[in-house]
């Protein structure tokens, strides 16, 4: 190889490394430039993210009252119901034995209603009345009522010149409500009004 060559290769090689250094000094600005642009793009304004923020929780936290509200009123309404109601099975058992205890007893007054039994039964009678009143369970109200299905079950119907129609004539089983639930309908029987004449003609 010549002296001028090596002379030459020499001269070139140190351009070449000034290039590439040239070349890495601006990617690097161009790469800091554009993080630069991407910060500031991507920078928001602290108070408003911090209200955001606290708007965010405010509605959390007023959801999660209104449910805890909700729960506390629920529950208080099922323990008010729950102590209302708490003897509505006991009463119920009941009824069918003060149904049969006042068959005797009508039975024993027709008998002889000055009778000892009779006073002692109708004693009995009364203090299973103002047991059932201090339990909340109170007798419906049948005879000369318009018929109720919310309260009254029609075991038949009569024809009567004096009961008007749909209005009840007799009970015969006596019904309860407590406070204010029904606890068993009253059996009664519900009048149809005057006999038709024409059907009584034609019969």
């Amino acid at each position: 190889m010549s002296k001028k060559n090596k002379e030459t290769k020499s001269e070139e090689i140190p351009e070449t490394k000034e290039n590439e250094l040239e070349i890495e000094e601006v990617e690097s600005n161009d790469s800091e430039n554009e993080n630069e642009e991407k910060s500031d793009a991507e920078e928001v304004d602290p108070l408003e993210d911090a209200k955001n923020e606290a708007a965010h929780w405010k509605d959390i936290a007023a959801r999660n009252q209104a449910e805890l509200d909700n729960y506390r009123k629920r529950m208080a309404r099922e323990k008010s119901d729950a102590i209302k109601f708490a003897n509505s099975n006991l009463l119920s058992e009941l009824l069918p034995v003060i149904d049969n205890f006042q068959m005797g007893l009508s039975a024993a007054i027709n008998e002889d209603p000055d009778s000892i039994i009779s006073k002692g039964m109708e004693m009995v009678q009364k203090q299973l009345e103002e047991f059932f009143t201090s339990q909340g369970a109170v007798p419906v109200s049948a005879v000369g009522q318009e018929f109720n299905p919310n309260l009254h079950e029609a075991i038949s119907q009569e024809s009567s010149e004096q009961v008007p129609e749909g209005k009840v004539i007799s009970e015969i089983r006596k019904g309860y409500t407590l406070n204010d639930r029904l606890l068993r309908p009253a059996n009664v029987v519900v009048s149809k009004g005057p006999e038709n004449t024409e059907e009584q003609n034609e019969s």
